[in-house]
């Protein structure tokens, strides 16, 4: 915490080598958020690229004392709201590919594997509503309280539990009638 003010600190002062540092210690993280919210790792990553592009241009605004992680949280939600928005507001269809993240697997039959569990994952989130996607996601990829979450959504924190009970219970039978097909 101490050392995201002292970035904060040295970027408001104009150091770009703490914007770098503040982007390789969250473009992971926000990225893993942004494809599990939209799905798509492409529209993924030109969100994160947004966010940081408006991070630099907007370096007075943002406050000293300021929580950087969870300014770029919701940085992130809120352009994939305006980008939803639009999506909405000239009807066009997208066709969602399903986020693949490199790991330690090296066999061919394990790539098969986790190429089809992570189909299978993305197809039932897709069939959530956003606002439940939306807390799952800061649930388990932000890592994020219920209260935070209920703050970030502008909504109460029994909402936000209840949106998360009702999306995890969608997400459970979703994938146990893939498992039992």
């Amino acid at each position: 915490m101490l050392e995201d003010k002292l970035l904060i600190l040295r970027f408001k002062r104009g150091d770009c080598d703490a914007l770098r540092q503040i982007y390789d210690k969250y473009k992971c993280d926000l990225l893993k958020l942004a494809i599990f919210l939209t799905g798509n790792v492409h529209q993924s990553e030109d969100v994160v690229q947004d966010v940081f592009v408006k991070l630099a241009q907007s370096y007075d605004r943002l406050g000293v004392h300021s929580n950087i992680r969870n300014y770029l949280i919701t940085c992130i939600i809120n352009r994939i709201r305006t980008l939803r928005r639009d999506h909405r507001r000239h009807e066009k269809k997208e066709r969602d590919q399903p986020a693949i993240r490199t790991s330690q697997i090296s066999r061919p039959d394990q790539w098969a594997v986790l190429n089809e569990q992570m189909h299978q994952l993305s197809d039932a989130m897709r069939q959530l509503s956003f606002e439940q996607r939306e807390v799952i996601s800061l649930r388990f990829e932000a890592g994020l309280p219920f209260r935070q979450i209920a703050r970030i959504q502008n909504r109460s924190v029994n909402t936000v539990e209840g949106r998360y009970r009702y999306g995890i219970e969608k997400l459970r039978s979703l994938m146990n009638s893939e498992v039992t097909r």
